[in-house]
């Protein structure tokens, strides 16, 4: 699926054909460079998934949890991951496998420990700054 957001005020109903599109799958892997939206993109998802609470980058504490309506959401944010290692040792797999919502920022950085099925997110800045988001199963 190929998206384009000309603006930010596009982002909750895009949330919604993204949160749509995946169907059962609630693992999702966000690629983009730094600034290119990831965080502004997961913000909405969550707010279309019934999070009341602020939703923030997890950059310093690697995951933040939020309660939707029907589900819990993790957010997480391995840019400053050393190695695979301290993922392991927060316990991922009790993240990623618990049924929630898991929307994953830097995923490149745990490259081993991802699970087999996810929905891919791909965000591109274009020269006129919208941005390019395509949307896979995997």
């Amino acid at each position: 699926m190929l998206l384009t957001a000309t603006s930010l005020t596009q982002l909750p109903s895009l949330a919604s054909e993204i949160i749509s599109f995946a169907k059962a799958n609630r693992i999702f892997l966000f690629y983009g460079d730094m600034g290119a939206g990831k965080t502004t993109l997961i913000k909405s998802l969550c707010e279309c998934l019934g999070t009341t609470e602020p939703v923030t980058s997890p950059t310093f504490s690697i995951v933040n949890e939020y309660i939707g309506t029907k589900n819990r959401i993790y957010h997480f944010d391995f840019y400053r991951l050393k190695n695979q290692t301290e993922a392991l040792d927060m316990g991922y797999e009790e993240y990623f496998y618990s049924d929630a919502y898991c929307f994953i920022e830097w995923p490149e950085k745990i490259p081993d420990l991802l699970p087999d099925h996810y929905i891919e997110v791909k965000i591109t800045t274009l020269p006129d700054n919208s941005r390019q988001i395509i949307i896979a199963q995997i």
